[in-house]
């Protein structure tokens, strides 16, 4: 006789603070997980990058080199190099062990909002308020981008990648994904000012936020509306949002100091979750696990589920 198969836990949501790191950078404009969520990046007004053991709350190196602050960044595939570009309208390569300017991009007319590797990290594909997305070759030494998309009608706001594709949410209203083994480039209308986009962890529809507070889920082949999640207060800043490890919640940064989770099949409102006084302007989700980081004012914040143990003591 067999035994029933337990049933699978429900998805367990990070509400519990373990550890908060103090950066020491100015106001953190962006926080982000590496490829394996094992280390972060955070982004400062004061022009530096940081790189943290999150959990440990221990800062790994600081990296030196853009001429005003930093707006985002992103790791590679093999966590050997960094990307990021900031208000000094330059895009800079670095290399994570030495701490050094490997490359610096120039060519954008206006700050860099947005920066992602491609999966082999041979290409920096870069967003700015200039209104276009800049593709630039890691391994040439040619000064200007391989390739530069100009659809947009205003700032590009939020830039992400696939293996085969490139998605991008620009202040003109629209998501733009370009189909790069078909050669051809879809667009759907929003309406209001997007301040972020992602994709799905299956690959199968693409999250969308705007300046009307209003997070949309799309089915990526159609642009067909499948959800929209409301509670949130965002109306004059590019704030981040993403789905859970599972794709089973969507989740946002507030201007009202709390990161909202809403269960994605039924819209309902899971949880608001406090952070702190004011704008909680960025966030990052771990790939694999129920651990959110946040970023307010200068400060960045680790959450797990309630069932975590924490080694030695909260942070």
């Amino acid at each position: 006789m067999a035994f029933p198969e337990p049933k699978p836990r429900g998805p367990e949501l990070p509400q519990k603070r373990v550890k908060t790191l103090d950066c020491g950078q100015g106001a953190v404009r962006a926080v982000r997980f590496n490829v394996d969520g094992n280390y972060c990046l955070t982004c400062g007004s004061d022009k530096t990058l940081k790189l943290w053991n999150p959990l440990r709350g221990t800062l790994l190196r600081t990296y030196s080199g853009h001429g005003y602050e930093v707006l985002d960044a992103a790791g590679s595939f093999d966590n050997s190099s960094l990307c990021s570009g900031g208000g000094d309208k330059a895009v800079v390569l670095w290399d994570v062990a030495s701490g050094q300017v490997v490359r610096k991009f120039r060519g954008h007319a206006g700050k860099v909002n947005t920066v992602q590797f491609n999966e082999e990290a041979t290409v920096i594909l870069s967003g700015s308020i200039d209104s276009s997305i800049r593709c630039w070759d890691c391994r040439s030494r040619r000064p200007e981008p391989v390739q530069t998309l100009d659809e947009a009608r205003d700032g590009i706001s939020s830039v992400k990648v696939s293996d085969h594709e490139i998605l991008a949410g620009s202040v003109d209203g629209r998501v733009r994904r370009y189909d790069l083994r078909m050669g051809q480039l879809f667009s759907d209308y929003v309406g209001s000012p997007i301040t972020c986009t992602c994709f799905s962890r299956d690959g199968q529809c693409t999250l969308v936020s705007s300046l009307d507070s209003t997070l949309r889920l799309l089915d990526k082949d159609t642009g067909e509306l499948l959800g929209e999640y409301t509670g949130h207060k965002n109306q004059e800043y590019k704030l981040d949002c993403c789905l859970s490890e599972r794709d089973t919640h969507v989740v946002s940064c507030s201007e009202d100091g709390k990161v909202y989770f809403w269960d994605l099949v039924e819209g309902a409102l899971a949880l608001a979750l406090p952070v702190g006084p004011g704008v909680v302007q960025s966030l990052s989700y771990h790939p694999l696990e129920p651990c959110l980081l946040t970023a307010v004012g200068g400060s960045v914040h680790c959450w797990r589920e309630e069932a975590y143990e924490v080694e030695g003591g909260t942070g």
